[in-house]
């Protein structure tokens, strides 16, 4: 141990660093999203159940458009340990320009399903409520964007800071507003489910006015506000972007369709089940969360190294992060099986949904190892700038492997929504074994 210590604690402490303020920004989200989900369910468990049906259904847009921007972390970080400023304005501007392009494909085609989302077997008496949530997710897509674009950038240039406190503030401003407008306290209208929508699209525009105030406003990022204003749309820089960009938000899409579709199978199930599919997710997303901000410091600090084209850096920083995940999954493990039933009455009193989320806590503890090892080597792959892999990966492991085996396990076998939640260690210990393997191959030594 004392071995390890001494080998990879720069690594420790370069990530935790860098990690730390995404970590509290991230927190802030799950209380948000604990929040949210809290006074929804406490409001009433058909609230509870459709906004777990929105939910599910936008992580897929949502996380296709997060992951676009994300491959802008390898281009900007390799130019940063390059001292090459105005290269990285000019591709912040060539990134705003794909992004918001991107997002509005990603509406147009939210906005299709929304004129079909009464075929998608979900009970008839959520879709009064499903509807206004639904586009008042939409409207959200690109601020969504715009805000990730530059949050992105600044994790490159280790300001991580910077986007935690923008995040803080919005999610501290989308509690308030989700009291004010799920309750109707205040002078405000009392409006349920809708009230939450509305607080968390006014979060989402804030967050993106904020990121942009700083950037444009603060003489500390002048460096790279020059290269942004004198460099122009470039095919080149579009081209490089497309490259990084689209496997990785292809491969978040991928992941995070074959967790909404086995929203809508949960729905299949009745409101209770879905319900307590949305309950568990949420639950369980205190350790994804927490996986994924040390695992992009990461892979700001793999793009760093590749930068400077040191594999065996690469390698070092990687396996750093992939010891903090292992540790941080093993105490998410303790708390869902230790507090689990603390957690799931915090979001509803209803007695069926607390039994049904009860019996899910086995299988949540089983995926959070193969959940924090893909989220490790997946976001080490990306900072190397070779993310074609990771397309062919989610494909394999979410779409081609893991979807059968959802319907298998929940309906074949009538395991229920405890066979759901079982198939997704199917997937996820997929994708780990693959991405630990391409990664290996990309760092080899020449």
């Amino acid at each position: 141990m004392s071995g390890l210590l001494r080998k990879y604690k720069d690594n420790y402490i370069s990530i935790i660093r860098l990690g730390l303020p995404i970590l509290i920004g991230q927190l802030g989200m799950i209380i948000v999203g604990f929040a949210d989900n809290i006074m929804v369910g406490q409001y009433s468990t058909e609230a509870l159940a459709s906004a777990s049906f929105v939910n599910n259904i936008f992580n897929v847009a949502i996380l296709a458009c997060i992951g676009f921007t994300y491959g802008l972390t390898p281009l900007i970080g390799a130019l940063f340990s390059q001292e090459r400023y105005n290269n990285i304005g000019a591709i912040l501007r060539n990134g705003l320009f794909l992004n918001t392009a991107f997002s509005l494909i990603i509406l147009g085609i939210m906005t299709i399903l929304y004129f079909n989302v009464d075929k998608m077997g979900q009970p008839v008496e959520l879709l009064p409520l499903i509807r206004p949530y639904y586009l008042l997710y939409l409207a959200g897509l690109i601020p969504i964007s715009v805000f990730n674009v530059f949050a992105q950038w600044a994790y490159a240039i280790n300001r991580t800071k910077m986007p935690m406190w923008i995040i803080l503030v919005a999610n501290i401003v989308n509690v308030i507003g989700n009291y004010m407008l799920i309750y109707g306290v205040w002078g405000c209208p009392e409006l349920g489910l809708t009230g939450a929508g509305i607080s968390t699209l006014f979060s989402r525009v804030l967050s993106m006015v904020c990121i942009l105030v700083v950037f444009f406003g603060f003489k500390d990022y002048r460096k790279y506000r020059d290269g942004f204003t004198q460099n122009h749309i470039s095919r080149l820089h579009l081209r490089q972007i497309n490259r990084t960009s689209w496997p990785v938000a292809l491969q978040m899409a991928f992941e995070t369709g074959a967790f909404s579709l086995s929203a809508i199978m949960a729905g299949w199930l009745g409101k209770i089940p879905l319900a307590s599919f949305q309950v568990m997710l949420i639950v369980g997303t205190l350790g994804f969360c927490i996986y994924y901000s040390f695992a992009a410091s990461v892979s700001v600090l793999v793009s760093n190294a590749a930068g400077l084209n040191d594999n065996a850096k690469i390698r070092r920083i990687s396996f750093a992060g992939f010891h903090i995940l292992l540790a941080i999954a093993t105490i998410s493990s303790l708390v869902f099986i230790v507090f689990g039933e603390t957690l799931i009455r915090a979001f509803t009193d209803d007695t069926a949904v607390i039994i049904t989320s009860l019996s899910l806590i086995f299988p949540l503890v089983l995926y959070q190892y193969g959940d924090a090892t893909q989220i490790n080597f997946a976001n080490a792959l990306r900072g190397t700038s070779n993310v074609m892999p990771m397309l062919w990966i989610a494909f394999v492991s979410y779409i081609v492997v893991g979807l059968p085996s959802t319907y298998l396990l929940a309906f074949t076998f009538e395991m229920g929504l405890y066979g759901i939640f079982l198939s997704f260690s199917v997937s996820l210990f997929l994708a780990a074994a693959l991405f630990i393997y391409f990664f290996m191959r990309t760092t080899r030594q020449k």
